[in-house]
């Protein structure tokens, strides 16, 4: 048990646990890393805490000054979680589409929220660039920048990767990931690979996201929508430009729905999307890489953070997405026969 001093100090150090119905399914070793065990619930609470540590280093940011931020929810919590534990304040800009959950956990920790539509990048009134006119309106104001500060990707070099190799004890074969800024694959690839040049380093990618296609084709190119929050992107940025994969594969909605569920009844364990995402692509890694291999990837935030779009059956009908479980054995069987969608890099 650690003792802390302030809420920051908890940062980090999250457990691992064993999807034991995966694992039998497939027989591999399927781990997740309980994310949702950070203090402000969510891995990107690793992010914050470097990026404001190391901004304070630089003499960037002072006590009394605000954070800036855009955010799909969970970087927004954690900076402000942050950003109160060394005295400072928090402006996050959300889109307003984002779930309801994340809205509420950003303003309880204190910090300022402003909501905008959600638009292209391309247009100016996206919540990326309202963010940085915000912090360049005012001195005393500071934007984080979270795609393209590297202090995100350093986050877990220096703490996620190191981890996940004393837990396994340097035997993991596999890790699986989903990227919206890319720092998590970014840091954490960097990291194992150092160690052992053979982990093979997994992207997941929903559809909306140009990510796979960008692997494959190298332009950037989406098809359909996702109601995964803050996962995909659609251009090249700092922190994904560290990442080292091996492998993506594109998976649909509905395929988190089933696994969800699954995942709920067989572990008693409540993922919210993104860790759904990640679930689906260790299932498809495991499924096409065959038995006896060590899987790692991430239970991304508190599942309940999903409550009113992935746990919701009117959203989902609305949305034209499955509202029940497929039988796991058909998941299985498609999964099995979908190899030939999945990327290698040659």
């Amino acid at each position: 048990m650690q003792v802390a001093k302030r809420s920051a100090e908890l940062i980090g150090k999250t457990d691992l646990l064993r999807l034991n119905s995966l694992s039998e399914l497939t027989g591999c070793d399927i781990w997740v890393k309980l994310e949702s065990q950070n203090p402000g619930g969510s891995i990107k609470d690793r992010a914050a805490l470097q990026i404001i540590k190391d901004a304070m280093a630089r003499g960037e940011l002072k006590p009394g000054m605000t954070v800036v931020e855009g955010t799909a929810g969970n970087t927004g919590i954690g900076l402000a979680l942050v950003a109160r534990s060394f005295g400072l304040h928090m402006l996050a800009v959300m889109p307003n589409d984002q779930s309801k959950e994340k809205e509420r956990m950003i303003t309880l920790h204190g910090a300022q929220l402003k909501t905008v539509d959600p638009v292209p990048f391309k247009n100016e009134n996206h919540f990326y660039h309202t963010a940085r006119r915000l912090a360049e309106q005012r001195d005393d104001y500071w934007w984080a920048n979270q795609f393209e500060n590297t202090s995100n990707a350093k986050a877990h070099y220096l703490t996620t990767g190191p981890e996940i190799w004393e837990q396994t004890n340097g035997n993991i074969d596999i890790l699986v990931s989903v990227a919206g800024t890319g720092g998590t694959i970014a840091g954490t690839s960097q990291y194992l690979k150092e160690r052992n040049q053979k982990v093979q380093v997994w992207l997941a990618d929903p559809d909306g996201s140009g990510i796979y296609s960008f692997l494959k084709t190298g332009e950037y190119v989406s098809h359909g929508s996702s109601f995964t929050e803050g996962i995909g992107i659609m251009r090249l940025v700092e922190n994904f430009k560290q990442a080292r994969i091996d492998a993506a594969v594109n998976l649909p909605d509905d395929d988190l729905v089933t696994l969800s569920r699954f995942i709920v009844e067989e572990e008693g364990l409540v993922l919210g999307s993104s860790s759904c995402l990640n679930v689906a692509g260790a299932l498809q890694a495991a499924l096409l890489n065959g038995p006896g291999k060590t899987i790692v990837t991430f239970a991304c935030d508190l599942g309940e953070r999903s409550a009113s779009k992935l746990y919701n059956p009117e959203y989902l009908k609305q949305r034209g997405a499955r509202t029940e479980a497929e039988p796991i054995q058909v998941l299985l069987n498609r999964y099995r026969e979908q190899g030939d969608k999945v990327w290698y890099k040659q």
